[in-house]
């Protein structure tokens, strides 16, 4: 449990330090360690939503968070993040799917291009969030993860907005969906053994709340948004590497 915290930890560090909460990792490290596939998930987007928490509420006070333009994607996605929870995935489908997700997501952030300001394209790209928000959603609850790590990349090459509400949006995204998707989750533990099982995971729960308190100051004062950004980018693409040789030498 030590080394699954440090790493937890470490991950929590990176993911706020860039504006994400790091539950695609979460879920990996989990699988690496051999969690029990059915409280996986549930353990994941419990700190997901710690991290994200704390991001949603330092932009809300900033007042960055685009509520009107930011709606329509949730509307979406939340309840295709529950239905993902919600269904019983096979552990092989649900592997490979978390390894494909994260080869993704380390690739868009390591070929990602500096953010774009809104420009007057954005508001012909207002249906471009909601049609990519559902897919999202729906995978975000069968793999635990918050998907604003998709969601990010893809606002900024439309210009949907300026780059601060962009991460606030993905901020929200991510906890909106992990709420969800947890939700999901929940309704397949009707053993109160597997409830238990979650609790002893609480050292988890108390790395990532230091770890995203902080990433989220080294991102702002100490280090430039493109390294920790590759940085990150470099340890998503090692861990999904593990989770695919996994999946395909089974």
């Amino acid at each position: 449990m030590i080394a699954l915290a440090a790493g937890f930890f470490a991950t929590a560090i990176l993911y706020a330090s860039v504006g994400f909460a790091g539950g695609s990792t979460y879920t990996a490290l989990l699988v690496l360690a051999g969690t029990n596939i059915a409280i996986l998930p549930v353990v994941s987007l419990l700190c997901n939503l710690i991290v994200a928490s704390g991001g949603a509420w330092r932009f809300h006070k900033a007042g960055l968070i685009p509520w009107r333009r930011l709606w329509p994607l949730l509307a979406v996605s939340v309840p295709a993040a529950f239905v993902g929870g919600a269904l019983h995935v096979p552990k092989p489908v649900f592997v490979a799917l978390l390894g494909g997700s994260l080869l993704v997501a380390g690739l868009v952030l390591l070929f990602q291009r500096e953010p774009v300001d809104a420009g007057e394209h954005a508001a012909r790209h207002r249906f471009t969030g909601p049609l990519i928000a559902l897919p999202l959603g729906l995978l975000s609850g069968i793999v635990g993860i918050g998907g604003g790590i998709f969601l990010a990349p893809v606002l900024h090459l439309i210009g949907w907005d300026r780059a601060k509400r962009v991460a606030a949006s993905a901020t929200i995204f991510i906890l909106a969906n992990s709420i969800a998707g947890l939700a999901g989750q929940v309704t397949k533990l009707t053993d109160p053994a597997l409830l238990a099982g979650v609790a002893h995971y609480w050292p988890l729960a108390l790395a990532v709340l230091v770890g995203g308190q902080i990433g989220s100051r080294m991102g702002v004062q100490i280090l430039p948004a493109a390294i920790l950004r590759r940085v990150t980018a470099l340890l998503i693409l090692f861990v999904a590497g593990q989770l695919l040789w996994r999946s395909f030498a089974a």
